[in-house]
Formats: structure tokens, sequence, C-alpha cells
């Protein structure tokens, strides 16, 4: 029973990853790979997103991109009800207006 209840928390998630061509850099991010995930929460798909590009076992094959750093930014696509970007730094995911994509 409880399963249950939280699997119809759950939802599935489209999610966007974009890096900067430099380390650090402000402007210019690219999208380097779209996926979906399931998540009960804006950050619990932060958190799962950063576990399965963080090690290297885990990376999809298909995925171009570093591992996730300081500067990256998450994009969360929830169709009607908006984009949400997130973007990492020094003290976790902060959530951001934006982003400059080139």
């Amino acid at each position: 029973m409880l399963k249950a209840k939280l699997k119809l928390l759950n939802h599935s998630y489209d999610v966007t990853i974009f890096q900067a061509p430099q380390f650090l850099q402000q402007k210019g991010y690219k999208a380097v790979y779209r996926t979906s995930l399931i998540g009960n929460s804006h950050h619990d798909v932060l958190d799962r997103t950063f576990r399965l590009f963080n090690v290297a076992d885990r990376i999809p094959a298909d995925y171009e991109g570093t591992y996730i750093r300081t500067g990256d930014i998450i994009m969360i696509d929830e169709g009607w009800f908006g984009k949400h970007y997130y973007q990492l730094q020094t003290g976790g995911w902060k959530k951001i207006n934006r982003i400059q994509v080139r």
C-alpha cells in the first residue's frame, strides 16, 4: 500500500543538461544531453541527475558532455507548467531565471 502511494507521487520530468564551452564561463551554454527522469520533486530529480552524470559507470553511452560541475545548468521542462532552470553552485543547486544559450 505504501509503495503504491509513493509511485503516485513520482513524476516523469524532461531534463536537459547545459554546459558552457569552458569551465565557469557565463555565456554560450549548449544543450549536451536530454533525458527523462523519474522523481517526486525538482530537488529529487536534480540529485538523481548529479548522481547519474558523475559516476563513470552510470553515464549513458551517448552522453558527450563532461561530468556535472559547478556552473552547469539543468532545465526541467514540465510542459504546461513551464521550464525551470537550476545552476550548480558551490552551495548546491540554485534556481535561476534563464540562461544564455548560443
